[in-house]
């Protein structure tokens, strides 16, 4: 069965449902910080001018923090971000390594990924349930009765590994950019391959996720029809 119509449907559909949102986040994350640095260079210096440039996203993320209101895995982890990015801000030092600063939270988040799977605790899991539940305790409880099936399992850790590998690499190629553009270009050139990653990431999520879906149901049907069609005892 072609996958692509399904792929395609579920990227159409969360456009359609997120494109305000997106759009707010690009001007948050990406053309105000720049806009900012851009102007305020010239008189604070690089270093403040970056520290600036960074008051859009914190200040979104803990306004979306705050109108969540709820305290589960997805808001320890956007919290745990603004608080180490806080961090990297007050450290002190030259600009490239205030931003070297600011991209290890990325690198703390990958590693988190990584070690969560490590324990066998995959995090992709915890915030998969953590998002059911804002919208529908029913559907949370019938996500996480999956976890009997050993290839649920499975998907849940081959999921975190990838975002947690993404992550990590979405870092090594932000520090070679960092040491070899200007500060003003990794600016416009460092969100775009962040966003991509992100992207990327979200989407192979998707196709993997419903991949397994039909997988597994497939195996379930299979297992209920042989039980079926075999003899009494």
């Amino acid at each position: 069965m072609d996958e692509k119509p399904g792929l395609m449907a579920g990227v159409t559909g969360w456009l359609r449902k997120n494109a305000v949102h997106a759009l707010i986040e690009a001007l948050v994350n990406f053309i105000l910080p720049f806009a900012i640095y851009t102007y305020a260079a010239p008189s604070l210096g690089e270093v403040k001018a970056l520290i600036a440039s960074s008051a859009p996203p914190i200040v979104w993320s803990l306004a979306e923090f705050a109108r969540r209101r709820r305290v589960d895995a997805l808001s320890v982890l956007v919290l745990s971000g603004i608080v180490l990015s806080v961090l990297a801000m007050l450290g002190g030092g030259g600009a490239r390594f205030l931003l070297l600063r600011e991209k290890l939270v990325t690198g703390a988040i990958g590693l988190v990924f990584l070690g969560s799977a490590l324990i066998g605790k995959p995090l992709v899991y915890q915030l998969a349930r953590a998002s059911m539940r804002r919208k529908s305790e029913v559907e949370a409880e019938a996500f996480e009765a999956l976890q009997i099936h050993a290839a649920f399992r499975r998907t849940m850790m081959m999921m975190t590994l990838v975002w947690g590998l993404g992550l990590l690499a979405d870092v090594a190629v932000a520090v070679v950019l960092m040491f070899t553009l200007s500060i003003r270009e990794y600016l416009i050139v460092n969100p775009i391959v962040g966003y991509g990653t992100m992207g990327g990431l979200s989407l192979w999520s998707f196709w993997y996720g419903r991949r397994a879906k039909r997988r597994g149901e497939a195996r379930r049907a299979a297992a209920l029809a042989a039980q079926m069609e075999s003899p009494a005892e």
